[in-house]
């Protein structure tokens, strides 16, 4: 795996501020504004994690995790829901679609970095660090 996470969210601040604060930590980042098209990328790109919004247009959340968990080489790859769904159950449900963590919405950004991290296969929760030349 790389240092690459795809976040699938179709509001467009909202992704730009996580894009803005993850790759300022030195992660790269792919952005999908639909279900359909965040499976097809997580196909294409493998990408280290899944940060994913629930309420998408077509096919939501919930549907998108379940599809991505039917592909054998993404079933390893976490998936975090970053979401504003936050009633009882939410996580639960989410949960049990096959997201591997749940961050609520509004993120903060002071934390959200560190999050995200905590997700990420240890060996791998730290952005890889250009050499000098």
């Amino acid at each position: 795996m790389s240092d690459l996470l795809l976040i699938i969210e179709d509001n467009a601040q909202n992704l730009y501020l996580m894009r803005f604060l993850l790759e300022k930590n030195g992660f790269a980042v792919i952005g999908a504004e639909s279900g359909v098209e965040g499976v097809r990328m997580a196909l294409r790109h493998k990408p280290q994690a899944i940060l994913l919004d629930i309420q998408l247009p077509g096919m939501d959340g919930y549907a998108v995790a379940q599809e991505l968990k039917k592909h054998p080489e993404l079933v390893q790859i976490p998936i975090v829901a970053v979401t504003s769904y936050a009633m009882v159950g939410d996580r639960e449900r989410v949960l049990a679609a096959g997201a591997t963590g749940y961050i609520e919405k509004p993120i903060n950004p002071e934390s959200f970095v560190d999050e995200i991290r905590s997700f990420l296969p240890p060996e791998r929760n730290q952005p890889q660090q250009k050499s000098p030349r």
